[in-house]
């Protein structure tokens, strides 16, 4: 076994971890283990079968399926694996902002429960209102790297977004629809979100669900503007991504006005829901 084998066994053992957690599916966390196992008895560096066989040649591996082959190709390529920043974001809004320069979890949680905030984009928001300088030990020039860190992590996000796969809205809208009737009937696992939960209950229902190539977390939209407008228990987040390891993030809520009114909508994608609606309509007479 080599570090970097164990390196990457130990994000796999990790992403099995989160899966059990969540209590998704049985057979997903144990296939995690088992190609963490099987990587960590590889006499060769993972590295040097990707060189010389590409990345069939993980797939090829004992207990490596498509998915996981890719996980690997990306922490081999940038170090990182979607798929464990997908389920630790879905868990912890507090992993997220521990990315941003000079920010341990220290300062990532006091940043997370001073302004309220559980995405780049709403961090990003309270520094437009300079609302930084609230957060106890986050001096002038922290505050600036930042900024200029959030400015050029979600310019590089937006025109990523350009040419990625998203699922379909009907896709979308199953996806949600199951969400919400398995959360409904107490049918999936409850998580304990460390956000607005002073008592520290497990009421959060989180779904994982696979279609074809694409995989998905939901789970209600535990966010200050939700719990404000009490729209929590209706406005669903879905975490999505492929095969190529490409992720995309859509909430979905029902609509309170215009054409759609009381219908489910994803934010952002309404006149593609509209046609869809209208698909559906059509085929029905």
């Amino acid at each position: 076994m080599t570090d970097f084998n164990h390196g990457v066994a130990d994000n796999l053992r990790i992403i099995a971890g989160l899966l059990q957690a969540q209590r998704a599916s049985p057979i997903q966390p144990r296939a995690y283990y088992n190609a963490a196992d099987s990587l960590e008895q590889l006499a060769v560096d993972v590295r040097k079968i990707l060189q010389q066989g590409g990345i069939k040649s993980l797939s090829d591996l004992p207990s490596i399926d498509d998915d996981i082959a890719q996980s690997v190709y990306e922490y081999v390529a940038t170090g990182q694996m979607t798929t464990r920043q997908t389920l630790q974001a879905s868990r912890d809004p507090v992993a997220l902002f521990q990315a941003m320069p000079a920010v341990g979890k220290t300062l990532a949680k006091r940043i997370h429960d001073t302004l309220q905030v559980d995405s780049l984009e709403a961090l990003e928001s309270a520094t437009c209102e300079n609302q930084l300088c609230r957060v106890a030990g986050l001096g002038p020039k922290r505050q600036q790297a930042i900024e200029a860190w959030l400015a050029t992590q979600l310019d590089d996000y937006q025109a990523q977004q350009h040419g990625i796969e998203e699922p379909a809205i009907d896709l979308l809208i199953k996806i949600d629809a199951e969400y919400r009737q398995k959360a409904g009937a107490g049918k999936l696992t409850l998580i304990t979100p460390k956000r607005f939960n002073p008592e520290r209950k497990a009421w959060l229902p989180v779904l994982h669900s696979r279609h074809h190539h694409w995989y998905f977390t939901a789970l209600y939209s535990n966010t200050a503007r939700a719990h404000k407008l009490k729209q929590v228990y209706d406005w669903v987040l879905i975490y999505c991504y492929n095969a190529q390891q490409q992720q995309t993030v859509h909430t979905l809520v029902t609509e309170t006005h215009g054409a759609l009114t009381g219908r489910r909508v994803v934010r952002g994608k309404e006149a593609e829901c509209l046609e869809y609606y209208d698909r559906q309509h059509q085929c029905r007479l």
